[in-house]
């Protein structure tokens, strides 16, 4: 008969362990990943965010022609969703002990997606779904690479991942309505 493996570590451990190291805040002993990988990986998922945010943004306010209208409002509604995903992002950052890199200098070099202003809004919109499509692969591989060693940053990047399906669901649908 195989030996039955405990649940938890003995709480004795637990608390030792806790006081050690507690410069680390969220990141205990227990922490997988590589966690300066981990920061890198999350710095240009926070680029692609802000990218994405700054072509939204230029997307909803050059929207011209008869589709303009319903195009521009779902522009401005991606463009508030990936800033929140930003925001998500810079805050894990920072409670794994890194810093939310948002300087300009390097934006588009630390980004997976690009910036492509597009001459029509029907190039508009295919080059907002290429970004998104970029967004879903590039996340996907994260969360692939986390696997178990980083539940919390796995979850994070899964429910912003399922947004930017979402997001290229509503931009193929825009598509097909012109």
């Amino acid at each position: 008969m195989a030996k039955s493996k405990p649940f938890l570590t003995d709480i004795k451990t637990l608390r030792r362990r806790a006081r050690q190291h507690i410069e680390r805040g969220a990141v205990t002993e227990g922490y997988g990943a590589n966690l300066k990988t981990v920061i890198r990986l999350l710095n240009e998922a926070l680029a692609t965010e802000i990218v994405c945010v700054l072509r939204y943004k230029r997307h909803y306010y050059m929207a011209a022609g008869i589709n303009a209208p319903v195009a521009a409002a779902e522009f401005l509604q991606h463009a508030t969703d990936e800033q929140g995903h930003a925001d998500q992002i810079a805050q894990r950052i920072v409670q794994l002990g890194g810093a939310p890199d948002f300087s300009p200098e390097g934006l588009l070099t630390r980004s997976h997606a690009e910036y492509v202003e597009g001459g029509s809004l029907k190039e508009m919109i295919e080059e907002d779904l290429v970004a998104e499509r970029i967004a879903i692969d590039s996340y996907r591989e994260m969360i692939q690479y986390l696997g178990n060693d980083d539940s919390t940053t796995r979850r994070l990047m899964e429910t912003i991942l399922s947004m930017e399906e979402e997001h290229a669901d509503d931009l193929l649908n825009l598509i097909e309505q012109m």
